[in-house]
């Protein structure tokens, strides 16, 4: 059933006649008449008396207006929430990351986004590293993906925010002996504390890996300053983290200077609204690392 029909209906119902709604709709009565008319034919039965001079409504057309009304008041609603989302006062944007940016720059960038856009919800859902990215975007589970863009995303926009200062954050006990800053061939010899799954591609390109340092790989970033700050080992970490989480940590700068390349990455095509205001809010106070 067409929905100008439904709406012509009702019209028909409230205004007590043709002509009358016929005014309201701005349509013409005869155009309003055909209308009634083939909606009583797809229907199959009669909705209106026709023998007065006021239509009034057989029992099959007093059916009908009930479940009418509904239908326009569920377009209604309908017609509500479209316009909330897209003027940004309700809705959702779903965001996929992985251990090594959850706190920075997530953290920073969602805040970012909810002080402007408080009627939108953001969904951050856990996924195992770049690879991981790229599959939550491609099923749909997620529309934008927060991750490091010095690894390939091919078939993907990739969209630069901003660039981590990588850091080795250690137990003082450790970090005895070590020169601020310290050379990657140094932090070689120094026992680690690595999520290697999410950080291999800034780790080996900054070749701070030998032969048997890393002594923990452990996926769980609060667990990682944990073995840190009871002098397990250290960690090369942005030094926001370095410093807002460990702060009892000895916090040693790279030389030459790691530097980890962070951005939006997602699929071709327009964003929804949300997406693109978490883009925008994103990319336009991007902070340093």
């Amino acid at each position: 059933m067409d929905l100008h029909l439904v709406t012509y209906f009702v019209a028909v119902v409230d205004h007590g006649g043709i002509t009358k709604a016929a005014q309201a709709l701005y349509i013409s009565q005869p155009s309003l008449s055909q209308a009634i008319r083939t909606l009583e034919r797809r229907l199959g039965t009669t909705l209106f008396d026709r023998t007065g001079r006021r239509l009034t409504l057989t029992d099959d057309g007093r059916t009908l207006e009930v479940s009418a009304r509904r239908i326009l008041a569920d377009v209604e609603r309908a017609k509500r929430k479209v316009a909330d989302v897209r003027e940004l006062t309700a809705g959702r944007v779903e965001i996929a990351t992985f251990s090594a940016f959850s706190i920075h720059p997530v953290v920073e960038l969602v805040q970012r986004f909810r002080s402007r856009y408080p009627g939108i919800t953001v969904r951050i859902s856990d996924v195992d590293g770049p690879a991981g990215v790229h599959s939550a975007l491609r099923r749909g589970a997620a529309e934008i993906g927060v991750t490091d863009l010095s690894v390939e995303h091919a078939g993907m926009i990739a969209i630069p925010v901003l660039e981590q200062e990588m850091v080795l954050a250690i137990h003082p006990e450790l970090a005895a002996g070590l020169p601020d800053p310290v050379t990657r061939a140094q932090v070689r010899e120094v026992p680690l504390v690595l999520d290697l799954g999410s950080r291999a591609s800034a780790v080996r390109a900054g070749d701070l890996l030998g032969e048997q340092n890393v002594v923990v790989d452990c996926a769980h970033p609060s667990a990682i300053w944990e073995f840190v700050m009871r002098g397990t080992g250290g960690t090369v970490v942005p030094r926001k983290v370095a410093e807002q989480q460990m702060p009892s940590a000895t916090v040693r700068a790279l030389v030459p200077p790691l530097k980890r390349p962070v951005g939006l990455v997602l699929r071709a095509g327009e964003p929804s609204p949300a997406a693109a205001a978490f883009i925008a809010t994103s990319t336009a106070q991007a902070s340093g690392a």
